[in-house]
């Protein structure tokens, strides 16, 4: 990395860049330790300019008797400084035109997802390449620099590894009040999809006694099969760390094992909640900290909205819903949000024995903490937990509520209950509240596949990519903002219009398309109970997906060009290949089938879907129906005209 002549590595560890507040804020210093000036090898973005890049680390304190932080789980028992409160540290980096005064005046926050960025948009086009993986994925189409946006992102998890290249929080361990180590029991659950016998599994926390008498293991096939313990499945401690499982006859390579043991040491993961909030407040609001060295975005920040994918998105709707949407002087952090691909999930950050990165899916850690009501962002009373809430319920009680982008794909139906967002807890059709607009990327998996490929499914995986809609949202999100412009209306299947039904129903299941197999199996949210491990299960939520065209694609939410005027069957879901669970919903991975050639070749297969030949006379006509799916969604500000034009250039090449 070329570095500016006036901040060396060594010079930058010394003269910290300490961003002061006054004595109530929550970050106390900003220590910049890198600086590219200008990054990316100079490369100019459209009128805004070069930009650079600043690395550092963000060191923060907070008062565990402040309203706005006593919710954070096992704070009271953190260690605390001669202030009385608790300190942590965060890993901080900024990207940020070199002239401020050239860009749009707005932090682009993008939430790290264990650990590591995720650009909008992995290709590089008029752009240079970068030997630096961390600047070539960043650069992405250099959407977000062409309009001017100051990039940041700060650690929020302490449990991913800085060896990696990653982006941490370092965060305290509490401790009983005579000294000694908080204990629990936790559970993990292991799904290996290999043949290897024996196996190893990492613990995230440490054992707190090594008597396998105190710990328990069983195996089960299926996430709904009763948990058993094989006479021939043992196990053993090789550390506090570590255990060894002895793999059973008769279960594959997909089995879930789940361990219930005494750990030690949870560590106050909940700080990152906090630590989100407060470095946005502070680059936003405050010039200077204790030391008085400036801020170096003072004075150029209007506005901030926050975007979050996968488990980043998750991360956004629990921190809404958890009450860190303001600072500490009741000032908001973002004026809006994309959770995008989270589902109606939220996280289990929050809580004692903290794991961040695990999530529940149909057959994966299905009774994972993290996905229980409230489910969707207005307030509405469930009758299946006797509780009153929303996402919204907080930030409404304070009249701060952000715009909210809500996105998901056709995975997120299968795998995270997406249609509790538009629906009650018993399946029947809501409104939205005013600032939420909720859209589904139809025929799209949770995270386009570089390559179609099967691994451990049946099928190709989906390639189709949902980034160019993305950008096109974000376009919208600033101009409602900014301007009081109305974003596009809502294109998510509801139950009103018949395009969210029952799993079971017609309308969901397939055409008949050689050798695809349609079960109708989703995950279902359920009432857990999580006083004891493995928690007890009680009722589930209604669980509906979207309806099918004659090709098996979804019929509502926004169709990509691709999809609009297809050559092959996109959908969310995939089914386990044999030898791994066959059958059970595989993982976060959607299909891709292509419609045969030719009219004989759908006659030999018995493929009820068009060939290409029957659909499309030459290139030409279904290159000008691509053209005009496009141009149909960029006049509905779903698609910005540069992207439109690569996909009318992909079709070409198709």
């Amino acid at each position: 990395m070329r570095r500016s002549a006036s901040l060396s590595p060594i010079v930058g560890a010394l003269i910290p860049l300490l961003i002061p507040a006054d004595a109530d804020a929550q970050i106390t210093r900003l220590v910049i330790t890198e600086r590219d000036s200008p990054t990316f090898e100079g490369h100019v973005f459209g009128t805004v300019g070069t930009y650079e890049w600043l690395v550092g680390y963000a060191e923060g304190e907070l008062d565990p008797a402040d309203p706005r932080n006593a919710g954070i789980v096992n704070l009271d028992r953190a260690p605390r400084n001669e202030r009385g409160r608790v300190e942590y540290t965060v890993d901080v980096q900024i990207l940020k035109p070199v002239d401020p005064a050239r860009g749009n005046g707005r932090i682009f926050y993008d939430v790290l997802n264990r650990g590591g960025k995720r650009a909008l948009g992995h290709r590089v086009n008029g752009g240079p390449n970068s030997n630096d993986p961390r600047l070539a994925s960043e650069i992405g189409t250099g959407f977000l620099m062409n309009q001017g946006y100051t990039m940041v992102w700060n650690g929020w998890q302490a449990d991913v590894s800085r060896e990696r290249g990653l982006m941490r929080g370092e965060f305290p361990v509490p401790a009983e009040p005579d000294g000694s180590p908080v204990t629990g029991i936790h559970r993990h659950e292991f799904i290996f999809d290999d043949t290897e016998n024996p196996s190893t599994a990492a613990l995230t926390y440490p054992a707190a006694d090594l008597d396998p008498s105190l710990a328990t293991l069983t195996v089960r096939q299926h996430s709904r099969d009763p948990r058993q313990t094989p006479a021939d499945l043992s196990w053993s401690y090789v550390s506090e760390d570590q255990i060894r499982i002895d793999r059973p006859a008769g279960f594959d390579g997909g089995a879930i094992y789940e361990f219930v043991y005494p750990a030690k040491d949870p560590v106050v993961m909940g700080i990152g909640f906090a630590g989100a909030r407060d470095v946005v407040s502070f680059l936003r609001y405050e010039t200077e900290d204790e030391a008085g060295t400036v801020n170096p975005l003072a004075g150029h920040i209007e506005m901030a909205m926050g975007m979050g994918i996968s488990q980043s998105g998750r991360f956004l709707r629990d921190w809404l819903y958890q009450g860190f949407h303001e600072d500490l002087e009741g000032r908001v952090v973002f004026e809006g949000i994309l959770p995008i691909v989270a589902g109606s999930r939220l996280t289990q950050l929050n809580i004692p024995f903290s794991v961040p990165g695990d999530y529940s899916r149909q057959h994966e850690q299905n009774t994972m903490p993290g996905h229980h009501f409230p489910f969707t962002y207005g307030v509405l009373t469930d009758p299946v937990s006797g509780r009153t809430d929303g996402i919204l319920a907080r930030c409404l009680a304070t009249g701060n509520c952000p715009k909210v982008f809500h996105i998901d794909t056709d995975t997120e139906m299968w795998v995270g209950t997406a249609s509790l967002v538009v629906t009650d807890t018993g399946g029947g059709h809501i409104e939205l509240p005013d600032n939420v607009r909720a859209y589904f990327l139809a025929g799209h998996q949770h995270a386009p596949a570089a390559e179609p490929s099967r691994g451990i499914c049946q099928r190709l995986s989906n390639a189709l990519d949902y980034d160019v809609h993305s950008r096109a949202l974000i376009v919208a999100m600033d101009e409602w903002i900014t301007q009081g412009t109305e974003p596009p209306a809502s294109r998510y299947p509801t139950v009103r219009d018949g395009t969210l039904v029952d799993p079971s129903d017609p309308r969901a299941a397939f055409v008949a398309i050689p050798g695809f197999r349609y079960f109708g199996l989703a995950k279902k949210a359920r009432i857990l109970d999580y006083s004891s491990l493995p928690p007890e299960e009680g009722p589930a939520y209604p669980v509906l997906v979207g309806t099918k065209d004659a090709d098996g694609n979804n019929v509502a939410g926004i169709r990509h060009p691709l999809l609009e005027v297809p050559t092959a069957t996109h959908t969310g879901w995939n089914l386990r290949a044999a030898g791994f669970a066959e059958n059970a919903v595989c993982g976060l991975t959607g299909s891709y089938v292509p419609f045969a050639a030719t009219a004989e070749e759908r006659r030999l297969t018995r493929d009820e879907r068009l060939s290409v030949e029957e659909r499309y006379p030459d290139r030409e006509s279904y290159v000008e129906r691509v053209r005009q799916a496009a141009e149909r969604l960029v006049r509905d500000r779903l698609l910005l005209p540069e992207d439109a034009e690569r996909i009318v250039e992909e079709a070409q090449a198709n």
